[in-house]
């Protein structure tokens, strides 16, 4: 074989210069147009699914969150792995397709499942989310803030409203994600015992917080050729107003005490007592 082949090129020295020529112009033209990257993306196209539940315990999220998504997403089309990981209160689901799957149709399927299986969660089950589109090979910065003037809860806040603003609107940056600091909270803490003797419900006080932490528009004002827009300002900014809701609702129902209070949370615990104020 080797020597026809070799017999035949000696014959055809025309034939062999030409598809020389050719190949070579082929094997420019592919390797101009070949994409390089640096750090290629060796993962499956794969979808994250993020699922909060408010109070609710790793086995509760396990059986109640977790399995049910996990089982909603096998048998879908191109689906070749679902994989999981649940803490207190989260549950995150990866759902991977097979190589050389569109992510955008991927996507799609995700949320068609979703679909079907959100309205059978628990009550305090947020709605399940899709991560950005993004690849396990994609992290490739750690920023730190620190500083010797500001506390944690300011540079947790700098990064949140600030820093996290301007990467994403960096092109090609997919997500940012703040971690570490402390987050201000603002709470009610209620008499139990005093609930109990007036028959005040917990969730009518929750409802009542929730009722009074939002502004509301109220039309337009018309005065000759002027347009006045009548909005009633609501949101509550400071512990004071949490105090001042409270307390008019308390006084519709024969005074029962409450304390509203700030307190500053990091991933180590409680860092300072409530404030209280008196109702």
């Amino acid at each position: 074989m080797i020597r026809q082949l070799v017999r035949w090129s000696l014959k055809n020295r025309a034939s062999v210069v030409v598809l020389a020529l050719v190949l070579m112009a082929v094997g420019t033209f592919v390797a101009v147009r070949m994409p390089v990257d640096v750090f290629p993306d060796l993962t499956a196209p794969t979808v994250t699914v993020l699922v909060n539940g408010h109070g609710m315990s790793p086995h509760e999220m396990e059986t109640q969150v977790t399995f049910p998504i996990e089982t909603a997403m096998n048998g879908a089309a191109d689906v070749r792995r679902v994989r999981s990981g649940t803490a207190v209160g989260l549950a995150v689901v990866w759902v991977e397709f097979e190589w050389g799957t569109d992510i955008h149709r991927a996507r799609q399927t995700v949320t068609e499942r979703l679909g079907s299986v959100a309205g059978a969660l628990p009550s305090q089950v947020e709605a399940p989310t899709i991560a950005p589109i993004s690849s396990i090979m994609g992290e490739i910065l750690f920023l730190s803030l620190t500083s010797t003037r500001h506390s944690q809860l300011e540079l947790r806040t700098t990064a949140f409203t600030r820093v996290r603003r301007r990467l994403l609107s960096v092109t090609g940056v997919s997500q940012v994600t703040p971690i570490g600091g402390d987050q201000k909270q603002y709470q009610v803490v209620l008499a139990p015992e005093r609930l109990r003797a007036y028959g005040i419900a917990v969730t009518e006080v929750a409802r009542a917080l929730q009722e009074t932490d939002q502004n509301l528009a109220g039309g337009v004002l018309v005065a000759g050729p002027l347009e006045s827009i009548v909005e009633g300002i609501g949101r509550v900014r400071s512990s004071e107003d949490l105090a001042s809701t409270v307390r008019g609702f308390f006084e519709t129902t024969e005074g029962v005490v409450a304390v509203a209070g700030t307190q500053y949370f990091s991933s180590e615990g409680w860092l300072s007592q409530t404030i209280s104020v008196g109702i």
